[in-house]
C-alpha cells in the first residue's frame, strides 16, 4: 500500500471535470503536494514540456487523466487529433516517468477501448477480442496502446504502472457544451433550455436503443485514490457502477427530473454508437475494495441542480 499523504503527486488533467474532483479528494485525504499542469502553459503533447514537468516537479506519483475527449460528434469530426494527442501524451508521460523512476504511475483508459460487440457485462479479459465501435475507435485505440506500454514496461523495467478503465462519468462540473459533451449533460441542457424557451420538442441522435452505464464523478475519484493506494497488478481494472440503462429510458428519466413534458424526437440519420455498455466491476472490488456509492437518481439530481444553479449565476452576472 502506498500512503499518499506525503507524496509529491502530479495529476495531468487535474483542471478538468474528473481531475477537479480527484484533486479535492486527494486534498481531503491530507495530500498537500499536488501539482496540476494546465494547458497551454503545459502542452503535454510536446516532449520538452513533459521533460520540464518531471525535472521541476519531481513527482513520486503520476496520475494521468489528461485527454482530448468528446461525444460521438466530436469523435467523428476529429479522429486524427483524438488519436495523435491522446497517444503521444500518454506515451511520453509514461516513458519519462520510467526514466525519472517515478514510484507509481496511474493511467486512465476509456470504455471506448472495448470491442464494439463485447459480451455484457464487459470483462477486462475481453478487451482485445475485437475492434472498437468505429466512431470512437481512434480515441479508444490510442488509449488502449497505453495499457500495452504499462504492461511491457512493468515486464522489462519493473515499472509500477497500473491502468484503469472508467465507464461514462457524470456529475457537477461536467461539460455541457452541445458540440462536445457526452449524453447526460447534453440531455440535461436540451431539456432545461426547451423549458426556458417554451419549446415542446427536443431532438436526440440515433434511435434510443443503445445502453450505457454511468459512474458518478465523485465515486470515480474515490476509485482512483483507492487504486493508487492499494492496487499493484498488471491487469486493467474497470471502474463503474454495474448498472445499465438504455438511452431512450435515460432521456425519459432526465425529462421527468427536469420537468420537461414535451416530445422526444429521435433522429435516426445519426449514429447510435456502441450498442451496449455495462461493466463487470468485480475486479475493482476484489483488488482494492471499490464499489460505487452514489445511486443513479441521486447523482442525476445533483447534476441537474448544479447545472441549473450555474445557469442562474451566469444570468445574474
Amino acid at each position: 500500500m502506498i500512503p499518499l499523504r506525503e507524496k509529491r503527486i502530479v495529476v495531468t488533467g487535474g483542471d478538468g471535470f474528473l481531475g477537479r474532483h480527484l484533486v479535492r479528494r486527494l486534498e481531503a485525504a491530507g495530500c498537500r503536494r499536488i501539482f496540476v499542469p494546465i494547458y497551454p502553459a503545459w502542452d503535454l503533447t510536446r516532449i520538452e514540456f513533459v521533460e520540464r514537468l518531471y525535472t521541476e516537479q519531481r513527482p513520486e506519483v503520476l496520475i494521468h487523466l489528461a485527454a482530448v475527449v468528446g461525444g460521438i460528434g466530436a469523435n467523428r469530426a476529429n479522429p486524427g487529433r483524438f488519436f495523435y494527442d491522446n497517444a503521444i501524451m500518454g506515451i511520453q508521460l509514461i516513458e519519462t516517468a520510467r526514466r525519472h523512476a517515478v514510484e507509481k504511475t496511474v493511467v486512465l483508459g476509456t470504455i471506448c477501448a472495448y470491442p464494439k460487440f463485447t459480451p455484457v457485462p464487459f470483462r477486462e479479459d475481453e478487451l482485445w477480442n475485437g475492434y472498437p465501435e468505429e466512431t470512437n475507435a481512434p480515441y479508444g485505440i490510442a488509449k488502449k496502446a497505453l495499457l500495452v506500454q504499462c504492461q511491457s514496461y512493468r515486464s522489462q523495467y519493473g515499472m509500477n504502472a497500473i491502468y484503469l478503465l472508467p465507464v461514462n462519468l457524470y456529475g457537477p462540473g461536467d461539460n455541457f457544451d452541445l458540440e462536445s459533451s457526452h449524453v447526460i449533460p447534453a440531455l440535461i441542457r436540451k431539456c432545461v433550455e426547451a423549458i426556458e424557451e417554451g419549446r415542446d420538442e427536443i431532438v436526440l441522435w440515433g434511435d434510443g436503443s443503445p445502453t450505457r452505464e454511468f459512474l458518478y464523478v465523485e465515486d470515480a475519484a474515490e476509485g482512483i485514490v483507492l487504486a493508487t493506494e492499494r492496487y499493484e497488478g498488471s491487469g486493467p481494472v474497470n471502474l463503474g457502477s454495474g448498472m445499465e440503462i438504455s438511452i431512450r429510458d435515460l432521456a425519459i428519466k432526465i425529462a421527468a427530473m427536469t420537468g420537461f413534458g414535451g416530445r422526444i424526437r429521435w433522429d435516426t440519420t445519426q449514429p447510435n454508437g456502441q450498442p451496449r455498455r455495462c461493466l463487470d466491476v468485480s475486479r475493482a472490488e476484489r483488488e482494492f475494495g471499490f464499489r460505487a456509492a452514489t445511486s443513479f437518481d441521486a447523482g442525476l439530481a445533483k447534476t441537474i441542480e448544479w447545472y441549473r444553479s450555474t445557469r442562474l449565476a451566469k444570468t445574474a452576472r
